[in-house]
């Protein structure tokens, strides 16, 4: 499955399962106040499946996928008929009408803790927290050497590089010097201070990694493996053989030593390879060719590959899961509220929003990634959605629970002039939000 095709499905499939189980929120407590359904939607649009269940509402898939909804008995969308009048939406006591919106939000949530705690049981694959600088970056001034082990980022521990990354990320979102504790290669555990505050105002998060230079270290200087018939091979390079340098230039990483393969081997394919074995410095000739291999681009291979990185799988057992989970679950909620809090305040910008193209992407990427990361991101966008769907803003269930609310104060329900005009104003602000982040995910498809 290409990239295109596999960020359509994964984005379906996300979309799919997320909206069914908020709308179906909605659509369950309202059964239960004993308001009718007349039709629940996964997708807006011209149906493309439909029936009609035996309690009379009308089941459909629609075209559109960007969403769905609960369509309600409702009086103020026509005459309603008066043997079904004790079923009708608006004639419930406020309480209940609270209850019926406030489910759908609810219902992610609910669903975010049952996956995070899946993604617990099943286990989560990743690296070790092992990175290093870019030459003259902001991280390699901050005292970032080769190797290090991140042990604690602001006084948190860190097990992971995804760890990591989130937590500097999220806090380049304030712009504030960052503490962190190392451990180098030495042995020796060191305290350094990133200077995010450096970071000039405006940019997105992806602009400030960039910039921080902080990454995950590469692979060290060792032939792992020798593929059996390729140049290295046939040269005599051997598994585990330490590799020093390509023509006389001297190698640092795994990365860096193929990069030297390429750009050599493009001058002439013979190269000259010191390599270290058992301590002992050998001299090899061997001479690469141009292949592709698993799919990738056609490049100067000679046939070896690197050291696995070393591994970090976060598992825990059922009820370790559930404390992991509502505990992420928290930190998750807290950093999409500081993200939020730091665009409206103008600390943050506005860059860092992604609309469905960027959801589509990261859904194809963490999807290929194995089940648990896929689960994961799913928790987090239903998290997003339960957050996004409280906000006050009219359209939104945020927005109906505001009127409810008001009603509960005043004691009468809200004008219906005053009802429609917020809800031109919602519209108003949902369909800038979604340009807005339309708008980013294609600038990020064109050179900067």
């Amino acid at each position: 499955m290409n990239s295109l095709l596999g960020s359509v499905f994964w984005l379906l499939v996300t979309l799919g399962v997320l909206v069914t189980f908020h709308e179906f929120g909605h659509y369950w407590v309202a059964r239960k106040c004993g308001v009718k359904v007349l039709r629940f939607s996964v997708g807006f649009g011209k149906a493309v499946w439909k029936r009609i269940g035996k309690d009379g509402t009308e089941y459909q898939v629609a075209m559109i996928p960007l969403g769905g909804y609960v369509k309600m008995l409702d009086a103020r969308e026509g005459e309603v008929d008066p043997a079904l009048a004790g079923q009708e939406f608006t004639g419930k006591p406020v309480w209940q009408r609270i209850a019926i919106v406030a489910a759908g939000p609810a219902f992610n949530l609910i669903f975010t803790l049952f996956a995070f705690w899946l993604m617990f049981m099943l286990g989560k694959p990743d690296v070790a927290p092992l990175v290093t600088a870019a030459p003259q970056s902001m991280a390699a001034q901050a005292g970032i050497h080769p190797g290090d082990r991140v042990l604690r980022i602001d006084g948190k521990p860190v097990a992971t590089w995804s760890d990591s990354l989130d937590a500097v990320a999220n806090a380049m979102l304030g712009r504030e010097p960052l503490p962190m504790d190392v451990r180098g290669t030495d042995g020796t555990e060191r305290h350094v201070v990133l200077p995010l505050q450096e970071l000039p105002a405006g940019q997105g998060i992806d602009q400030y990694l960039d910039k921080l230079g902080l990454k995950l270290a590469p692979p060290p200087p060792i032939a792992a493996t020798v593929t059996a018939g390729d140049p290295a091979q046939a040269a005599g390079m051997r598994g585990g053989d330490r590799l020093v340098g390509v023509n006389g230039k001297p190698v640092s990483d795994f990365d860096a030593f193929a990069e030297l393969v390429k750009n050599e081997a493009a001058k002439s394919p013979t190269l000259t390879i010191a390599i270290e074995r058992a301590g002992q410095p050998i001299t090899l000739s061997v001479t690469a060719v141009r292949k592709s291999i698993e799919g990738h681009q056609v490049q100067w291979q000679i046939g070896i590959r690197p050291p696995q990185p070393e591994q970090a799988l976060v598992h825990y057992g059922p009820l370790k899961a559930i404390q992991a989970s509502f505990s992420t679950s928290w930190e998750r909620t807290a950093s999409i509220f500081n993200m939020i809090g730091k665009m409206i305040s103008g600390q943050a910008s506005t860059k860092n929003l992604s609309g469905v193209i960027g959801i589509a992407q990261v859904a194809n990427a963490s999807a290929s990634m194995g089940p648990a990361w896929f689960i994961e991101f799913l928790a987090l966008v239903s998290l997003s959605l339960a957050v996004l769907n409280l906000m006050p803003i009219p359209v939104l269930d945020g927005g109906w629970l505001l009127y409810y609310l008001i009603e509960l104060v005043k004691g009468s329900p809200v004008s219906e002039r005053t009802m429609m005009a917020g809800q031109y104003v919602g519209m108003v602000l949902l369909f800038t939000l979604m340009g807005l982040a339309f708008y980013n995910d294609i600038h990020r498809f064109l050179p900067s």
